[in-house]
């Protein structure tokens, strides 16, 4: 059994002019979101085996306050240029790479590409994944590469905590 979350990187803030897409930051509301997913999730599972972000800012520091949360250290923090792209391809190219020996996975990424994968391998269809949401979702395989339909396990939104 392999378990995959996905989480859309927290609120990003649209007030600085003139910086590139990549680099834009977190608001505050993203930032308080991200600590309150994140102490959800320590609650509900165990700490994911391997974390991975795209590399844009949002996404990063996303993944940042999460890795602090469940106390994974940050040099062990995998950042992917690959995952700054708004399709569900290089979300699923990352998912098949994944190393088997880890049988858990958290992935920090962007809308479109999260929405796509998570309606094309879970169990539930969801219009939209917001930000700071965590879709978990767990596959009948042992390898990676090998992952077809899912089972929905875990669906967080902070919203829903507010």
């Amino acid at each position: 059994m392999k378990t995959l979350y996905i989480v859309r990187h927290a609120k990003s803030s649209w007030k600085y002019e003139g910086i590139k897409d990549i680099d834009r930051p977190l608001k505050k509301r993203g930032i308080n979101d991200a600590y309150l997913v994140s102490n959800v999730l320590l609650k509900k599972i165990a700490t994911p085996d391997v974390f991975i972000s795209s590399c844009a800012n949002r996404a990063l520091h996303t993944g940042m306050i999460f890795s602090y949360t469940f106390n994974y250290p940050l040099a062990n923090l995998k950042i992917s240029k690959s995952l700054y792209n708004f399709s569900d391809g290089y979300l699923i190219k990352t998912v098949k790479a994944l190393d088997d020996g880890f049988d858990s996975a958290i992935i920090f990424s962007h809308d479109h590409g999260i929405s796509d994968f998570v309606n094309k391998f879970g169990s539930i269809q969801l219009d939209h994944v917001p930000t700071c949401g965590v879709i978990g979702i767990k596959f009948d395989t042992n390898h990676w590469k090998n992952i077809k339909n899912g089972k929905t396990i875990l669906t967080e939104f902070p919203k829903n905590y507010k």
